[in-house]
């Protein structure tokens, strides 16, 4: 009986480590055939921008755009260039921006931190109780140590990921593009900066100097209402004539409390863009009329390539989404890593460094193949290839937008260049007819209505000659945007993306 018993167990056993064997076989082709299958990634299909621009704007080019004078040579006015040096240290929005920057300066510590070896120290203490009629509990009842077994580990943990595909690198790399694209952006927000700055002076000059024009047409219109006045009283003319005088009079002293609220708003608007409380702004409130705009050179539009902070972030950014590419399509690769431990190890804290006989070191080597989360990294993939693709239409949208703009703000200068001179000859001949006007209605031979007439036509007229003038001046500091300039000479980083990497890197050696 017991040798049948015996022979249908070894007849189970045999079946069971066929079972076994031809599981293992199984495990053997499935991993091999991942293996093959990780090792063929999917093709790296590359997404290139278009970076054909035509050669002129409109017909119009030059050797050297004047987008590359730093801002201190570009602005002559001392005022001006002392409210952007104050912005550049003290906006606050500006200063979120460089914080940001350091951020992704971090970031690419944190990155190449990832590819380096770690080590680190540990200690472990525990305690372990077995029962009494098990194995080991039967041996430790015959020993010295007893059923509780106490265990010391201190030792140096460390690991290691190989990376022998790049992906960690990668990534780094791309971490470096995007602390560059960052600080690209801080360019480009720089830039915006300046020329707001710059716009809101010559708004509040501007605004001087309407004030200046109200209080003129005031003084001429209270001596022309004192003279209708005698004139009533002459039995000359009529009261409709001193009437109408002193409700134009009371006008005109209405809309320069108007003017007045718009600088202080103005001047507020300033203070808060550097960083300040409202305080009087410093500004020469004459000739505002006698200022001309600079000359300036647009250069080629692939010059914008360079020049502008926007398209040169962009395509950091496309460049960083590349590099995320390449990281994802390593990915389907086996990653190797090493991983090794050095120190003692004891049941009894006395004997804890004893040496040889306490001392613990091992060293395991370890490779992971991705088999059944292949969906999962194929999903990163796709969503890394989008992304690369949506930075290349970035791109793009930035080399047209800059072109544009730059177009635009060509023709806007020049149309404001034409439109001003024609109406500074308006002006001339409003302020003669005012002059012939007002001299006929002294002599009594001209309607008080052909006086009003003619001076409300001159005042609005003087008032949009200076709108011109400021939009004439605000054009040209847009323009000056437009090119790229602004940036330069801020003192807030080096000139060039390049000089910055290197600088990082140099940094990191020491």
């Amino acid at each position: 009986m017991n040798e049948i018993w015996e022979t249908k167990s070894g007849a189970k056993a045999g079946r069971m480590r066929r079972a076994l064997t031809a599981t293992f076989l199984a495990l053997i082709v499935m991993m091999a055939t991942g293996c093959v299958r990780t090792l063929k990634p999917p093709k790296r299909v590359a997404h290139v921008p278009n970076r054909v621009v035509p050669d002129s704007f409109g017909g119009l080019s030059d050797t050297r755009s004047a987008g590359l004078i730093p801002w201190r040579d570009f602005f002559q006015d001392t005022n001006l260039v002392a409210l952007i040096d104050a912005a550049l240290q003290h906006n606050q929005e500006l200063n979120i921006a460089i914080q940001e920057t350091v951020v992704a300066n971090a970031e690419i510590m944190a990155r190449r931190g990832e590819y380096l070896p770690k080590v680190g120290f540990g200690v472990s203490t525990g305690a372990e109780h077995v029962g009494k009629f098990t194995s080991q509990g039967q041996s430790d009842e015959r020993s010295e140590i007893g059923p509780t077994l106490q265990s010391y580990e201190p030792g140096l943990y460390s690991s290691w990921e190989l990376d022998v595909w790049g992906r960690l690198r990668n990534l780094a790399n791309a971490a470096s593009h995007r602390y560059l694209a960052s600080i690209e952006g801080r360019n480009f927000m720089v830039t915006r900066l300046v020329a707001e700055i710059a716009s809101k002076y010559y708004e509040l000059l501007a605004l001087d100097r309407q004030v200046q024009v109200v209080n003129d047409n005031i003084a001429l219109q209270e001596r022309t209402l004192e003279l209708a006045r005698a004139q009533f009283e002459a039995g000359r003319a009529t009261l409709a004539a001193p009437a109408r005088f002193e409700a134009n009079l009371r006008a005109m002293q209405s809309s320069l409390y108007a003017i007045q609220q718009r600088i202080v708003e103005t001047e507020n608007e300033l203070n808060f863009l550097t960083g300040r409380f409202p305080q009087p702004i410093d500004r020469a409130k004459t000739n505002f009329l006698a200022r001309q705009p600079a000359a300036m050179a647009v250069g080629v539009p692939a010059a914008l390539l360079a020049n502008r902070p926007d398209v040169r972030q962009a395509e950091l950014e496309l460049a960083a989404a590349g590099l995320d590419v390449e990281a994802a399509r390593k990915a389907f690769y086996p990653s190797l890593g090493i991983e090794s431990v050095v120190g003692y190890q004891s049941y009894n804290l006395t004997k804890l460094v004893n040496t040889p006989d306490s001392l613990l070191f091992g060293i395991l080597g370890r490779a992971f193949v991705p088999l059944l989360n292949r969906k999962g990294i194929t999903a990163d993939y796709n969503a890394a290839n989008s992304r690369e693709m949506q930075a290349v239409i970035h791109y793009e949208r930035a080399v047209l937008t800059a072109f544009v703009e730059v177009s635009n703000r060509v023709s806007l200068t020049r149309t404001l260049s034409q439109g001003y001179q024609l109406k500074q000859q308006q002006v001339d001949r409003l302020a003669q007819s005012v002059d012939i006007s007002t001299e006929l209605f002294n002599l009594n031979r001209a309607d008080y209505l052909e006086v009003l007439t003619a001076r409300r036509e001159l005042l609005e007229a003087q008032q949009e000659l200076v709108e011109m003038k400021q939009r004439q001046m605000v054009a040209t500091v847009t323009l000056y945007q437009a090119l790229g300039g602004g940036w330069r000479g801020t003192g807030l980083q080096p000139a060039d993306g390049t000089d910055a990497d290197h600088k990082f890197t140099q940094g990191e050696k020491k």
